[in-house]
């Protein structure tokens, strides 16, 4: 009789490795505990803040002007919400109150204060009173 049962056995293979490329992923921090991305924000601070088209044309239909100390008082407030993770933020600044995009440094739009009354601001996560 016949044994038409042939057993194949498996080969042993070696346990693999996952390959290291060296790339980093993105938010890991590097030979720290500190991720890169914070380190390079800690490391740009004072970067000017520009101003939109359409915050450039609101601020002169409203009649408002913003001065050099303004300008700086301004760039420390985006500073500071940087800092603090912020993206979209509602600074009240003087007769002003300019929503910021943080992470462009550019204001996006400003209206005077006297307009505030009634107005709901959406798509910010924080404000600064100066």
């Amino acid at each position: 009789m016949i044994d038409n049962s042939v057993l194949f056995p498996q080969p042993i293979q070696a346990p693999v490795k996952p390959r290291q490329t060296g790339a980093v992923q993105p938010g890991k921090s590097v030979g720290g505990t500190v991720p890169f991305e914070k380190v390079l924000e800690g490391k740009l601070p004072g970067q000017p803040v520009r101003l939109s088209q359409h915050a450039t044309e609101r601020l002169r239909s409203r009649g408002i002007s913003l001065s050099e100390e303004d300008m700086k008082q301004l760039r420390g407030a985006v500073d500071s919400v940087a800092q603090k993770g912020g993206k979209e933020s509602l600074v009240l600044l003087g007769d002003a109150a300019l929503v910021v995009s943080v992470k462009n440094r550019t204001v996006v739009t400003a209206m005077d204060r006297q307009s505030l009354n009634g107005n709901v601001f959406t798509n910010i996560d924080s404000a600064v009173i100066l």
